[in-house]
């Protein structure tokens, strides 16, 4: 009982290791079989051969025996020619012994040669079916390589998607959440000083309009100066009050 428990648990091993490196290279395993399906072929062909020479052999006994019996059909005839009838009649005896034995062989040889006939259509499904596997077998192995590199380029091009789930996706967000902190402090900055980008521009307007107002209150309160002739010493002209 132990032992008949311990065979059905090696038995499972066994055969999950096989389900394994069937799972793992089907088209290896494919290959695999094919090659044994080839390797049968081979061994029915040698087989075909050795059924052909058989049939060679009972075709040989028959024409052997045809020709036994047209000698024995000439011996009776020249016998009864002869007026010999005690050997012709022996004669007659073994022809016909001789009849019913190339009966017999021609019934075998026509035995034999539908058989060999069945085992040739045989032989040639079976490599028809054969050469069908081998372009199948070559199919397969084209269409696994090029899914498996469509399946990597798949994986491939998930790895560059900038999704946020993706450690670069990641990294990006850290940047722009940098940057907008850094926006961010900066407008705190602006907003806490109580004055606007507009609001220095509007002051510095305001400056420029009072220095104007300030230079034309100096220029008015300086003396005017007459224009003279070039060839005259210059002379100054105060403003009467």
């Amino acid at each position: 009982m132990m032992f008949g428990k311990l065979w059905h648990t090696i038995k499972a091993q066994i055969n999950k290791g096989v389900n394994y490196l069937w799972s793992a290279d089907p088209v290896s395993q494919m290959q695999y079989e094919y090659d044994l399906a080839v390797a049968e072929l081979k061994d029915g062909r040698e087989g075909l051969e050795q059924h052909r020479a058989l049939v060679e052999r009972v075709s040989r006994q028959v024409t052997t025996a045809q020709r036994h019996l047209a000698s024995l059909e000439a011996k009776v005839k020249a016998y009864l020619t002869a007026g010999d009838r005690e050997t012709a009649a022996r004669f007659a005896l073994e022809l016909q012994r001789a009849q019913h034995e190339l009966v017999e062989n021609e019934a075998q040889l026509d035995i034999h040669e539908v058989a060999y006939e069945n085992n040739v259509a045989k032989i040639k499904f079976a490599a028809k079916k054969l050469a069908e596997v081998r372009t199948r077998i070559a199919q397969y192995d084209a269409e696994l390589k090029m899914s498996n590199a469509e399946a990597e380029i798949s994986k491939l091009a998930s790895n560059f998607n900038l999704d946020i789930t993706t450690d670069i996706g990641q990294i990006e967000q850290m940047l722009q959440d940098k940057i907008s902190l850094n926006r961010a402090k900066t407008r705190v900055a602006s907003d806490l000083s109580g004055i606007s980008g507009i609001d220095l521009q509007r002051e510095q307007q305001m400056e420029s309009v009072l220095a104007e107002q300030a230079l034309k209150q100096f220029e008015s309160q300086q003396p005017k100066v007459r224009a003279v002739d070039p060839g005259e010493p210059a002379k100054r002209i105060e403003q009467q009050p």
